[in-house]
């Protein structure tokens, strides 16, 4: 049975065909992988056949009117999504830096660089009204080949020239989202479930992003993964896609993220300072200070030397008998540490919608995506694009 709240907010397919918009085979490719489904799964769906499917991606057939509002309802994007050509962005995209690439990712993989594809443009939609920061950050290439990577040194040295560029001392630094975000990074929180995706990060035309997919209990590890993702954007803008998709290479690359993450939120002439015992209840309150993991702080200790390795194996164990492997002090209840959000782009929707210089309708004609996916994107709270648009736009407060 049609859906008549579709019926009321968008134009039927039929209206669509009188039109002549007719669907575009690579948008509605692009809804297809965004909703982690096979040709033969979504065929299934919809009611036709797989070659059906096939056919109106090849753009050898057009479905028909009622097909093409069941694919706008299964897919759930508005179906001007399907008709309306790709809108501009910054530039050319690099390739996506996931930690782990191969078959059993590859529904993964292709979702995720949809949504990078529709977070660059969200971002580029509010480029010509909002005044957001200029990108500022180092980047590096390794001292010898390429493919030889970064030695331990080389590493250390670019966390530190990286904390110099930002205007940082050697304590904790209190907010990594927020002050990537002062460097020009656009950075979104988009919950894939039922997917292992921690975040990822690439540059489109001459600006950053970092998209953070998963929904982490713990507000310590999603720093280290920003900060993960800051190592690519400033070592590894030179990666091709050929290198990613070889294993070990890029068991190495990320390697390299790690060890800068780990340099750059615990600098070396500062935090071994403050160690005073293998003991690793004394790391709980070092937590508190840095924001870092204890597994983390206790791996760190042995990159730098600071306990040699009979010593971390036994911290290690102290930290498994303790059940610590998934969940450590400050993770949750009363005294957790607090998750850091993307702040930026959300204020700058919130301030255009209210002024009224960019409104609510004419983003979403101008993007043809859902309400919910442009929330998820801007990091509106659910419902703010997606209720009646006939009154005076609000943000919803909490």
């Amino acid at each position: 049975m049609m859906n008549n709240n579709n019926i009321l907010q968008f134009p039927t397919a039929a209206q669509s065909s009188r039109d002549g918009r007719l669907l575009i085979p690579a948008r509605f490719t692009e809804a297809r992988l965004a909703a982690r489904l096979t040709q033969t799964e979504l065929a299934s769906r919809i009611g036709v056949s797989r070659q059906a499917v096939s056919s109106y991606e090849m753009g050898s057939k057009q479905p028909a009117p009622e097909v093409l509002l069941q694919i706008s309802e299964e897919l759930r994007q508005p179906l001007n999504f399907f008709t309306k050509p790709e809108t501009e962005t910054f530039g050319r995209q690099t390739a996506n830096f996931f930690r782990k690439k191969g078959a059993d990712t590859k529904r993964r993989d292709q979702a995720c660089e949809v949504y990078s594809k529709w977070f660059a443009r969200t971002v580029y939609a509010f480029d010509h009204i909002a005044n957001f920061p200029k990108v500022d950050l180092p980047s590096f290439e390794p001292a010898h080949t390429q493919a030889e990577g970064y030695s331990d040194e080389e590493i250390e040295h670019y966390a530190e020239e990286t904390r110099q560029h930002f205007g940082l001392g050697l304590g904790p630094i209190s907010n990594v989202i927020r002050l990537l975000e002062t460097k020009g990074v656009s950075i979104c929180r988009f919950e894939m479930p039922a997917e292992n995706v921690e975040a990822f990060s690439y540059w489109v035309g001459e600006r950053p992003f970092i998209f953070l997919a998963s929904d982490k209990r713990s507000a310590v590890r999603r720093r280290f993964d920003v900060a993960h993702e800051l190592a690519h954007l400033c070592l590894h803008r030179w990666v091709g896609e050929e290198e990613l998709d070889d294993p070990q290479r890029l068991k190495r690359i990320e390697a390299e993220a790690d060890h800068f993450a780990g340099a750059f939120l615990l600098p070396r002439k500062s935090f071994p300072n403050e160690v005073y015992s293998t003991r690793v209840e004394s790391f709980v309150d070092l937590k508190a200070r840095w924001k870092v993991a204890i597994q983390a702080m206790v791996y760190r200790c042995k990159d730098l030397g600071i306990f040699d390795e009979r010593q971390i194996v036994n911290m290690y164990k102290q930290i498994s008998y303790k059940k610590w492997r998934t969940v450590e002090p400050l993770d949750s209840g009363v005294t957790a540490i607090g998750f850091e959000d993307p702040i930026l782009l959300k204020r700058v929707a919130e301030l255009v919608f209210k002024s009224g210089r960019y409104p609510v309708d004419e983003l979403k004609a101008d993007l043809a995506l859902s309400g919910s996916t442009l929330e998820q994107l801007l990091g509106l709270d659910e419902g703010s694009l997606t209720r009646r648009t006939d009154v005076r736009w609000e943000p919803t407060l909490k």
